[in-house]
């Protein structure tokens, strides 16, 4: 039991000793690599002018169905009770039919933004497995899951430069 104890401690002590040598751990923003890489601005720029055009295409169409939806209130007492119902069963048509487009074009953007992120990442795990290989670094953490460390432990701005080397465009359409 005594000699069971003493390897225990001494491969404790063995653990913490590799611990604090363990220099070859960094980290690097991944949300700065993402959102200031040439690829990642080029990405957003294009969601972002194609949620503005979707976005006041819908509008529009939601303004031409209210407008609609005036109209036939307007004329109720006119029209006869038919004629009316038919009026608003191709109304309530249209606004399914314009409900149906809102979520179809959100959900879109949201895989296409999804898809982007994807690509980025497909693209960047080449670059860090090559530039960990080339420094002899055996660990690379994300900078959220990271309390403190040395600023020089820091690999974000070396790897976005390599990253905007490599990566010119995700080309999304």
């Amino acid at each position: 039991m005594r000699c069971l104890k003493i390897i225990f401690f001494v491969l404790l002590i063995l653990n913490f000793y590799n611990l604090s040598f363990a220099e070859e751990t960094y980290f690097i923003d991944m949300n700065k690599l993402l959102n200031q890489s040439k690829a990642g601005k080029e990405a957003q720029e294009f969601l972002k002018k194609k949620i503005i055009t979707g976005d006041k295409k819908l509008k529009e169409e939601g303004a031409s169905l209210k407008k609609e939806e005036i109209d036939l209130i307007a004329k109720k007492k006119t029209l006869s009770t038919d004629e009316y119902k038919k009026t608003l069963n191709q109304l309530r048509k249209k606004n399914v039919e314009f409900q149906r487009k809102r979520v179809n074009f959100t959900t879109a953007i949201a895989t296409q933004r999804a898809e982007a992120r994807n690509n980025l990442l497909k693209a960047l795990n080449p670059i860090l497995t090559k530039y960990m290989s080339e420094n002899n670094i055996q660990i690379i953490i994300d900078k959220k899951y990271v309390i403190m460390a040395n600023s020089k432990t820091d690999l974000t701005g070396k790897i976005l430069e390599i990253l905007n080397k490599e990566l010119k465009s995700l080309n999304l359409k």
